[in-house]
């Protein structure tokens, strides 16, 4: 460690009840970089629904993870531990991480760590690791989307959305989205999405439907589950994907299986946070290879607010709210 470096720093800590004004800015200990590791002073943090179920109890970080919010960050590396050499001091990088983004600084294993282009704020570039790696993991191998073939994302103007939107155009797909006003169906439309469908007046079965000629589109990213779940195999084609990553209208449903054998489907879901460290590793390879080269020209980041890191709970009224389109950032540099 670094003789300049200080030895505590601000965190965001959750205070009693649960509530976005429960958080606050507390002391904590500097983290210090363990083998393979590097220290990184942090520009700004993506804020995901993934802190707000933490904030409230239902998303604990897994084992050896801090107890600090926070899944992704960019910033600079000030500290290397042992072995790490990937890495340069007063490089610029962004990472997913298990936790400890609420922070001024985060550490992260050096093979978890991308390149910030030098033309890309630390904004900008903390808008993308979540979102990307989410979208590639569960769209492009999960879902294993082909070029030319239907993509539909419930929740086109989220963070994730706005990426997916991008990411699927960039190889080739057509996309079909879902959002709840005709505002955000605009942006997604300028994000590059095909057919967007505002579902407080439109039924999304139908307009799939509609849009396929009949055949029904080939992957669904859902973020929504509940009612959804039946709903999506109905628009599914056939030997359709299906792949969940939250439950925001719940996790159970009752539904009619017999579209599986029909159609051949496919049902999966996923989650990022608690994969082991080597499989984040090929992961991380396989992000920087297929689609990191294109952000900020292909994939660019989509940012809806910024706010001072003092202020996470203002950022996490903001995305309970669901008034935003694309990310939601704290400003960790001050």
């Amino acid at each position: 460690m670094s003789e300049n470096l200080p030895q505590t720093m601000n965190a965001i800590a959750i205070g009693e009840g649960g509530a976005p004004e429960s958080l606050y800015l507390a002391a904590r200990d500097l983290p210090k970089p363990q083998a393979g590791e590097i220290l990184v002073r942090l520009g700004a943090a993506g804020v995901n629904r993934g802190d707000c179920m933490q904030r409230i109890g239902l998303y604990p970080p897994p084992p050896g993870a801090p107890d600090i919010m926070g899944l992704e960050f960019a910033g600079t590396v000030v500290a290397r531990g042992d072995n790490a050499d990937k890495w340069q001091i007063g490089d610029r990088v962004a990472a997913l991480v298990a936790g400890g983004a609420y922070a001024e600084y985060a550490c992260v294993h050096q093979d978890h760590a991308l390149a910030v282009p030098d033309n890309m704020s630390f904004t900008d570039a903390a808008a993308l690791p979540e979102t990307i790696f989410t979208v590639f993991a569960n769209v492009f191998e999960g879902g294993a989307l082909q070029k030319g073939e239907t993509l539909l994302v419930h929740g086109g103007s989220s963070g994730i959305g706005t990426t997916a939107i991008q990411m699927a155009k960039h190889f080739g797909a057509k996309v079909i989205i879902t959002a709840g006003s005709d505002d955000k169906c605009a942006a997604c439309r300028d994000f590059g999405a095909d057919l967007t469908v505002n579902y407080q007046s439109q039924d999304f079965v139908d307009a799939c439907r509609d849009f396929t000629n009949g055949a029904g589109v080939n992957v669904i990213l859902d973020m929504v589950g509940g009612d959804y779940i039946a709903r999506n195999m109905e628009a599914a084609a056939m030997g359709g994907r299906i792949v969940n990553i939250a439950y925001m209208q719940g996790f159970s449903a009752e539904v009619n299986f017999l579209p599986v054998m029909l159609k051949r489907l496919t049902l999966t879901g996923s989650t990022l946070r608690a994969r082991p460290l080597a499989e984040k590793t090929r992961l991380t390879e396989a992000v920087n290879k297929a689609f990191w080269p294109h952000i900020g020209a292909a994939v660019k980041p989509i940012v809806d607010s910024v706010y001072p890191l003092a202020e996470a709970g203002k950022a996490h009224a903001h995305m309970e709210s669901s008034h935003h389109i694309g990310k939601i950032i704290l400003d960790c540099s001050s």
